[in-house]
């Protein structure tokens, strides 16, 4: 790309010097064709060329007109050169139209002399447009006219950048101006639940699941509900008999444990034994209900996990959710048999999450100065801030040789998803406020940072800087601009290629 352009500037370095040899010869103006005047407002660009004017004499006006919102010449329009005093009306010339794209030639015929406000308007579809050029001598006689322009030589040789070649490639400038910088630094992150805010939910023995909850995976759950009911297997799976039996004798020790308490009951009433034995048999009575009942339990719970059945018998366990969140992962199955420590869900917080940045090594002792962030979310648009800062780590990764850095951010307004990938502008400490350029304008030449600046609409000057302060898209310049300098945003590299021609354009143009 690089070399296409370049040889764009070649062609058009050749073709605008042919130009001007293929015009007709104009003795009496070309020895009067000294001055240029380079003017900006906030909607177009003006560079004039034009000789010494002389009442009486037809000067010629080069009028280069570019749009400041596309750095594009104007293609259509009304042009008027305006000699304005305070002693009547003013002098009016026009040309309805450019001779080409962006330029207007206007002739120029004075009729009274002396000095002259200059201003130039512009009228055409959807822009009106005026440049104020200053005060300009109107001479008495070509002779004078012509030693005017002998005492008007232009100012020091600068890069030659012509308005064709500016007008065909991606071109465009900037006034410098003066402004604080948060400097910031661009670091990969991830988005991570924070400690405590994520937890498995594991089964606590073995057993068969017997229920599970129909949670979708990302519906949010509340700490305490239940998710799931785990039936423990039987204390002896694969006896059956032993199982009845242990049923029977406890109903056979229940019916003696009966009878024996109501014989203390009518020997007590008859005062033939002490309350104390009648106290003995009731507590027997009571164990041996207890021992039937949970003979009757085992036996119910091996029926059940024989046969998968899903009743609520006697030892369910209840799984509940130990943190309020979003359902992260759920292996759990109605049916199925877990062993103890089987992962059945995951729930995660998603509400208060962390930003966990990693610093590249080099700039570990920068991320000491970091005061805040902002989080750069892939396909969500602004960013946003990234919350309070939590830490900066102090031991690199060995693998990654980065340091991590942490925020804690409330993901309630944006429900952004746990573990996605995001990017992290680590702000620091505003600087002072100094001169800032976009960060395109920058050239790297031959290892020293350059910018150029725009002295005239053609002529561009070569300025080392000296960096600053970058955050976003502009830098500040330490040294070597100054507010109000325009300088080159787009196309400052193709201005660096033309600074290094050995063929130099013709300076000026006739039209």
């Amino acid at each position: 790309m690089a070399l296409k352009h370049l040889c764009t500037i070649l062609i058009l370095t050749c073709a605008v010097p042919a130009c001007h040899r293929s015009a007709p010869p104009m003795p009496a103006e070309e020895e009067r064709d000294a001055f240029s005047v380079t003017r900006w407002t906030d909607k177009t660009e003006l560079f004039a060329e034009y000789p010494a004017l002389a009442v009486g004499e037809t000067s010629r006006f080069a009028i280069h007109l570019t749009r400041l919102d596309s750095f594009k010449p104007l293609k259509e329009g009304r042009v008027e050169v305006h000699l304005r005093s305070g002693r009547g009306a003013a002098e009016v010339f026009r040309v309805d139209r450019p001779s080409r794209p962006g330029i207007f030639g206007v002739d120029v015929k004075p009729a009274q002399a002396g000095k002259r406000e200059l201003v130039i308007v512009l009228g055409a579809a959807g822009l009106e447009d005026q440049h104020h050029v200053g005060e300009v001598d109107v001479h008495a006689n070509a002779d004078a006219a012509r030693a005017a322009a002998g005492e008007g030589g232009d100012d020091a040789a600068g890069i030659s950048f012509l308005k064709e070649q500016q007008w065909s490639l991606d071109f465009a400038t900037a006034v410098v101006n003066e402004q604080a910088v948060r400097e910031s630094m661009r670091v990969p992150a991830e988005l991570e639940a924070r400690p405590g805010g994520a937890a498995d939910v594991v089964a606590p023995i073995d057993g068969r699941l017997t229920r599970v909850l129909d949670v979708p995976l990302g519906s949010g759950v509340s700490r305490g509900q239940e998710l799931a009911r785990l039936l423990p297997p039987p204390t002896i799976p694969g006896d059956l008999p032993q199982l009845q039996r242990a049923r029977a004798e406890a109903q056979s020790v229940l019916a003696l444990a009966v009878r024996d308490r109501g014989r203390a009951e009518r020997l007590t009433t008859a005062g033939a034994a002490p309350e104390k034995r009648l106290d003995e048999a009731r507590s027997a009575e009571e164990q041996a209900t207890a021992r039937l009942s949970a003979a009757e339990a085992s036996l119910a719970q091996y029926n059940t996990a024989r046969t998968g059945g899903a009743t609520d018998a006697e030892g369910l366990f209840i799984i509940r959710a130990p943190v309020s969140g979003v359902m992260a992962r759920r292996d759990a199955a109605t049916g199925a048999n877990v062993t103890a420590g089987t992962i059945l869900f995951r729930v995660v917080d998603t509400s208060q999450i962390h930003v966990v940045g990693q610093v590249p090594e080099a700039e570990a002792a920068r991320a000491r100065l970091v005061t805040a962030a902002e989080i750069d979310v892939p396909g969500h648009g602004n960013r946003v801030p990234a919350g309070r800062l939590a830490s900066v780590g102090k031991v690199l990764d060995p693998q990654s040789r980065t340091l991590p850095i942490t925020f804690v951010f409330d993901n309630r307004p944006f429900g952004f998803p746990v573990g996605q990938a995001v990017f992290l502008h680590l702000l620091m400490d505003a600087t002072s406020p100094r001169p800032v350029v976009p960060a395109a304008a920058v050239v790297d030449d031959a290892g020293r940072p350059i910018v150029f600046v725009q002295r005239k609409g053609e002529t561009f000057e070569r300025r080392a800087v000296t960096l600053g302060a970058r955050t976003g898209d502009v830098v500040q310049i330490v040294d070597g601009v100054k507010p109000g300098d325009r300088v080159v945003t787009k196309g400052a590299y193709l201005v660096r290629l033309a600074s290094l021609s050995t063929s130099v354009p013709a300076h000026g143009h006739v039209h």
